[in-house]
C-alpha cells in the first residue's frame, strides 16, 4: 500500500491504494470528522502517487468537473460495495435518500443498512456519499460532518447552500 498527502481549496487530503486502485480518501483536519484515520505500518509513503486523482480533485473543487473517471478499488462486505456503486450513479447535483438506494438495490426495506455502508464509504468525494439526504429531504449525517456536507451540496449546485437543499 501507498499514500500521498495533498493540500486543496477545502482541506488537506490524504490518498491511499495500492496497483488496484484507490482504497482510501481521507478528508484531513474538517470541523466535525467523525472519521479517525492512521497511516498503517508498512504503508509507503510515495509523493507522486495518484497525479491523476489529484488533478481530478482539483478539478472538481473547482467546479470544472462533474464526475471521476478513475480507478477505484475499496475494501469492503459485498452489500457495501453495492451501496457505494449505487452512490455513483447519483448524478452531479442532485441528491436522493437511503430510502431510494434501497429500493434501487431491490432492499427496500434496507434503508438503516445503507445508511450504515454509506457512512463507512472510504473514498468520499470520489464515491459521493454527500449526495444522500434523509427522506424528507433533511441534511442528515456525513463522517466530515453535516457543514461540509453543505458546503460539497452548494459546490456542486452553484449557489449558497440554504438550509436543507431538496
Amino acid at each position: 500500500m501507498f499514500y500521498t498527502k495533498f493540500e486543496t481549496t477545502l482541506c488537506p487530503m490524504i490518498l491511499v491504494g495500492d496497483d488496484d486502485g484507490i482504497q482510501q480518501l481521507y478528508l484531513c483536519d474538517v470541523q466535525g470528522s467523525h472519521r479517525d484515520f492512521e497511516i498503517a505500518e508498512g504503508w509507503q509513503w510515495v509523493p507522486e502517487a495518484f497525479a491523476e486523482a489529484r488533478q481530478q480533485i482539483q478539478q472538481y473543487l473547482a467546479g470544472e468537473r462533474q464526475t471521476f473517471d478513475l480507478v477505484l478499488n475499496p475494501k469492503g462486505t459485498e452489500f457495501q460495495r453495492s451501496v457505494w456503486r449505487a452512490l455513483c450513479d447519483i448524478p452531479y447535483g442532485d441528491t436522493c435518500s437511503y430510502k431510494n438506494i434501497a429500493e434501487a438495490l431491490a432492499s427496500p426495506k434496507a434503508c438503516r443498512a445503507v445508511g450504515a455502508a454509506n457512512g463507512k464509504n472510504p473514498i468520499p468525494l470520489i464515491v459521493p456519499c454527500h449526495r444522500v439526504v434523509g427522506s424528507n429531504g433533511s441534511l442528515t449525517g456525513f463522517a466530515f460532518g453535516v457543514a461540509l456536507k453543505r458546503q460539497l451540496l452548494a459546490l456542486e449546485s452553484s449557489g449558497p447552500a440554504q438550509g436543507d437543499l431538496i
